[in-house]
């Protein structure tokens, strides 16, 4: 299109420089403030549901202890038939600390592979917002 054939949006003919850039800046800080409330709308809502799942996690981990030691307490009973009750016991515990040992290293695997908690939909929002106010300037 031709520059001279361009037309400013209604409103904004006859404008001085001075009041589009003030214009500009109080939309941008504006646009900016939304962004900034969009993120922290959504990371509390993922933080509420980080809570509450972590609250019933823990919950049921306790109860899978209690679980987990009476089947210690069995499995070294039942060695203690064959075994003397301190042989039981020590076997039991060994085989008991290996699965933790491995447990803890898939764990930490997974931990390491986890992506980080960013607002996803305040990212590809901004990131929509840069594109749009640089065409706009090449315009």
């Amino acid at each position: 299109m031709d520059p001279e054939t361009r037309k400013p949006p209604s409103g904004l003919e006859g404008m001085p420089t001075g009041e589009l850039v003030n214009r500009l800046a109080a939309q941008v800080s504006e646009l900016v403030r939304g962004e900034l409330e969009l993120a922290r709308t959504e990371l509390t809502a993922k933080g509420k549901r980080v809570g509450a799942g972590a609250g019933l996690a823990g919950a049921g981990g306790v109860v899978a202890l209690y679980g987990l030691g009476a089947l210690i307490a069995a499995a070294i009973a039942a060695l203690a038939l064959v075994w003397p009750v301190w042989l039981a016991a020590l076997v039991v515990g060994v085989v008991v600390l290996v699965v933790a040992g491995v447990l803890a290293l898939a764990g930490r695997s997974q931990l390491r592979r986890a992506a980080p908690a960013a607002p996803k939909h305040t990212v590809e929002s901004v990131r929509d917002d840069v594109a749009t106010v640089r065409e706009a300037v090449r315009r």
